[in-house]
């Protein structure tokens, strides 16, 4: 048995990289990007207004001049216009529209007075404006044209697939998200769809950890192997052949019927290790094969599944993705946690933000590993570390965050 420090450096050593694939823009949330995306053009492409308005000359304004004649009116969306009389001249604007040639100086409607002499119509400022370029965002002043605008390693988001939008990447170069299994084992599991007997359960933990991949932007295919050494050894070979990843739920603690590890090695998968001194999720296994997948078998209680996913094939995976190794989360306990064995203890906990800034995390106590109700009122584990038997109120620990609640 080995500790949690030992597995994070062997599963660190099994990092690999995965090749890219061009995908449509809005199919591609949740990937890494492949590729370095640069502006096409200056953003903004040309000078913005950024308020509805009068668009007039600010020398004009400095020359004590507040009444302007409105020459024109113009929309976004409509080629540039030009102001004719540069002393005493103005153009209504709309927001988003292209500044006037021969303005720079933008005054919202608030701020003005309309009215007519003449049969023509003149806007009257109420308020000074203050600079010149106000209320215009200059073209170029957030990127100018070619300048890289999101480098290659980046996790794609809402705000990621506006930027490739707007300069015209219809697709993205991001990379292959591994090809993966997600498999449950055991007699006592039913289909979500069935009414169990007493002496059964429905699955839960492949549809979490499905939906885990899902939000990483990758699809995993969901399998379920009985009790039945055959069944397991021919279904498993197939996987082994056919995917980059495996992650399997229950099957690998001392059971009779727990035959993972043994099948895997038997198909050549390499044991790397078995058997974390850690609670929840001691049971966990992990190997490798050459030109093969990488395969995380996970104990079948839900919280471990869950916990050793998050801090195990979580991580890995992302690494494997082109992300950089995640920056560690630190929250203060609320109050002291009493654990007597000798493991690291990843404790489940609510973690909120104190007045002051800090990160605290209060612990939130289940009834073991097969509590996942419990994982309803937590948002983090906080990791604990083996040596002790009393970790203090105060005391600031590394935290997995699972979600935000």
């Amino acid at each position: 048995m080995i500790s949690v420090q030992e597995a994070t450096e062997i599963i660190a050593q099994r990092i690999r990289q995965f090749p890219f694939v061009e995908l449509p823009l809005n199919e591609s949330r949740g990937c890494i990007l492949y590729e370095d995306v640069h502006a096409d053009r200056d953003f903004p492409p040309f000078d913005r207004v950024s308020m509805d308005g009068i668009a007039f000359r600010f020398d004009a304004w400095k020359s004590l001049e507040t009444r302007f004649w409105v020459e024109d009116i113009q929309h976004a969306g409509e080629a540039q216009k030009r102001l004719k009389e540069a002393e005493n001249g103005c153009i209504e604007i709309m927001t988003g529209a292209v500044c006037p040639e021969g303005a720079d100086c933008v005054i919202r409607y608030e701020d003005v007075d309309f009215g007519e002499e003449n049969g023509k119509r003149f806007a009257r400022l109420t308020v000074s404006p203050e600079k010149v370029f106000q209320n215009i965002h200059k073209q170029g002043l957030d990127r100018k044209a070619g300048e890289v605008l999101m480098k290659a390693g980046r996790k794609i988001g809402p705000p990621e697939i506006a930027v490739a939008a707007t300069v015209g990447k219809a697709k993205l170069k991001v990379c292959r998200p591994p090809k993966t299994a997600i498999i449950s084992t055991g007699d006592e599991l039913v289909e979500v769809e069935q009414t169990p007997l007493p002496h059964q359960i429905r699955m839960s933990n492949v549809h979490a950890l499905q939906q885990a991949m899902a939000e990483m932007g990758i699809k995993a295919n969901r399998y379920h192997l009985r009790d039945n050494l055959q069944q397991m050894r021919d279904t498993l070979e197939m996987l082994v052949e056919s995917c980059d990843l495996l992650i399997l739920s229950g099957g690998v603690s001392k059971g009779k019927a727990d035959y993972v590890p043994q099948i895997l090695e038997e198909l050549g998968v390499e044991k790397h290790f078995h058997r974390v001194m850690q609670r929840p999720g001691k049971p966990i296994w992990f190997g490798s094969k050459e030109r093969g997948p990488v395969v995380f078998a996970l104990p079948g209680n839900p919280v471990s599944t869950f916990m050793c996913f998050h801090r195990y094939a979580k991580r890995w995976i992302e690494e494997s993705m082109g992300l950089p190794p995640a920056k560690a989360v630190y929250a203060m306990l609320t109050e002291s946690v009493s654990f007597r064995p000798d493991l690291s203890y990843f404790m489940q906990a609510k973690t909120f933000t104190a007045a002051d800034g800090r990160l605290m995390a209060h612990p939130i106590q289940g009834h073991g590993s097969g509590d996942f109700a419990n994982l309803l009122d937590c948002d983090a584990f906080v990791e604990l570390p083996q040596g002790r038997d009393v970790y203090p109120q105060g005391a600031v620990f590394e935290v997995i965050k699972f979600r935000n609640i």
